[in-house]
């Protein structure tokens, strides 16, 4: 069993780790939001979504947090008029993600907060790890 200052370190890292997937699929969105098929009735770039779940280390004796999955989000396309798109139906009609810009830059800042917390707490349990070194020293 490890001490309690460096699980809490390690339950931190497992959790930045994933934020930084969480924020790599993000940023993924973000930059295929408009990419569209090739050809007409091709499907555009769909979205995708990160699921975390708690897996328990039986070595620091808590739960970590990993990534589960990277999943498609099943939503309709949007459809938009551009008859001189190489994606154009017969009718002009090209199928474009179901990626919504404002729910991706949402999950941008809610995935920034968590990863700026769990590194404040990384930061934290450091500063005392060496406080604690501090005194051992002093007093030995």
């Amino acid at each position: 069993m490890i001490d309690p200052l460096s699980a809490t370190m390690q339950i931190s890292s497992s959790a930045l780790k994933a934020q930084s997937e969480r924020l790599r699929v993000v940023s993924e969105n973000l930059a295929n939001a408009r990419s569209t098929g090739e050809a007409a009735g091709d499907d555009p770039y769909q979205r995708k979504t990160v699921t975390f779940e708690s897996e328990f280390d039986r070595a620091s004796r808590a739960d970590m947090v990993k990534v589960k999955d990277i999943g498609v989000d099943k939503s309709p396309f949007t459809v938009e008029y551009e008859p001189g798109h190489p994606a154009a139906d017969e009718n002009g009609y090209v199928k474009m993600p179901n990626v919504n810009m404002l729910m991706e830059l949402a999950d941008m800042r809610e995935t920034n907060r968590s990863y700026e917390a769990n590194l404040k707490v990384m930061t934290q349990a450091r500063e005392m790890v060496m406080r604690h070194i501090g005194l051992l020293r002093d007093t030995g």
